[in-house]
């Protein structure tokens, strides 16, 4: 009884959430899309006419903002394990980035010109464990920057989230030494007892 006692509980909170309701009112996938549109408001990094990757999109709240940003000249590319309803401007790919044959799908639309916003709202299904969640957080925030240096141009831009805890100093000295501006940002969207935080790393330096 106490696991449905909960589940009500945090269905009652998540009805409840502002967030939420703006996010319906809206046309919104989810709540998410007011956390990228504080960080761009405040780092100004979704511009006219980019070539974005959104790693780990669905359900597409990210997707949705970055194309109203993005306008006609640019393109989208957005790739989940799950499937997602189209999005207007999103070239979206049901696929997994870390399997070969996925990656190759997601280069071929990126084409030969490279990436220049790299976005990344990906987490791992938490335990509640932080001994198993945080290192698996760290491992995708790795695997986020490893596709960005492969496949961003220099002077591109990368946003992705991460859990404060082990691993986040090694993260970040890392995140400095390949961006020549490395910002940490807890938006007003994110919860409060939540340990994540963004990471906007402006300026891909080429070591």
């Amino acid at each position: 009884m106490a696991g449905r006692k909960g589940d009500r509980r945090w269905m009652q909170r998540h009805l409840n959430d502002p967030y939420v309701q703006q996010a319906q009112r809206d046309g919104y996938r989810s709540r998410a899309a007011y956390k990228l549109i504080e960080l761009d408001q405040r780092d100004r990094f979704l511009r006219p006419g980019q070539c974005i990757v959104d790693l780990g999109a669905a359900p597409g709240s990210w997707s949705q903002v970055a194309a109203k940003r993005n306008g006609p000249r640019g393109a989208i590319v957005a790739i989940d394990l799950l499937e997602m309803e189209p999005i207007a401007g999103v070239d979206v790919i049901q696929g997994d980035f870390r399997k070969v044959e996925d990656l190759a799908r997601l280069s071929e639309r990126i084409g030969e010109n490279g990436v220049d916003l790299v976005l990344s709202d990906m987490a791992p299904n938490v335990s509640g464990m932080t001994a198993v969640d945080q290192p698996r957080m760290m491992y995708l925030v790795e695997l986020t920057i490893d596709f960005a240096v492969q496949y961003a141009k220099p002077g591109s831009n990368l946003v992705v989230k991460a859990f404060q805890g082990e691993g986040f100093d090694v993260v970040l000295k890392e995140f400095r030494q390949r961006y020549q501006q490395v910002k940490i940002r807890k938006p007003d969207a994110s919860r409060a007892a939540s340990r994540e935080v963004y990471l906007v790393a402006k300026g891909r330096q080429v070591r």
